[in-house]
């Protein structure tokens, strides 16, 4: 069975697309594209239909990885159908728990940051209004925090 993870974070252009990007790129490393499903929503529908942030996709593509897809907001049905929901902040967390309306899917909401296994932030910063150093350390950071979710999902 396909184990469907879903990233998320507020505008669905920058952390949360790079998360589903990287996740991607390491499943196909893995040979794993088969046992996983990912995609990345926001809580917000600021940038609904919008590609992935320019300078975040310049970021990814330094590490050899492409960001693909175009914002969209988390939809109700997504609690349901998804068995992971990655929340990049404690906000995206905070709104992703009064979003979901069955307290069932609440064990399914975590912390992206809670799976780095080198960094010890406890969110992923949001690069929008800053520099390209920025974007550099989100990749980073989520390179950290998506090995550390495989190595998870695959025990």
């Amino acid at each position: 069975m396909t184990q469907k993870l879903l990233f998320v974070c507020l505008g669905n252009i920058c952390r949360s697309p790079s998360a589903e990007g990287i996740m991607n790129h390491l499943l196909q490393q893995e040979q794993l594209t088969h046992a996983f499903t990912c995609d990345s929503a926001g809580t917000s529908g600021y940038h609904i239909g919008a590609d992935p942030d320019r300078r975040m996709a310049a970021a990814a593509l330094k590490k050899g990885i492409t960001l693909a897809g175009h914002s969209r907001r988390v939809h109700p049905e997504d609690f349901a159908n998804f068995d992971l929901i990655l929340a990049m902040d404690q906000s995206n967390y905070q709104d992703l728990k009064t979003l979901n309306t069955d307290p069932q899917y609440d064990p399914k909401i975590r912390m992206m940051c809670d799976f780095c296994t080198d960094h010890t932030d406890t969110d992923v910063p949001d690069p929008y209004y800053g520099g390209s150093s920025g974007f550099d350390y989100v990749i980073d950071l989520l390179l950290d925090a998506c090995s550390g979710l495989l190595s998870q999902l695959q025990q």
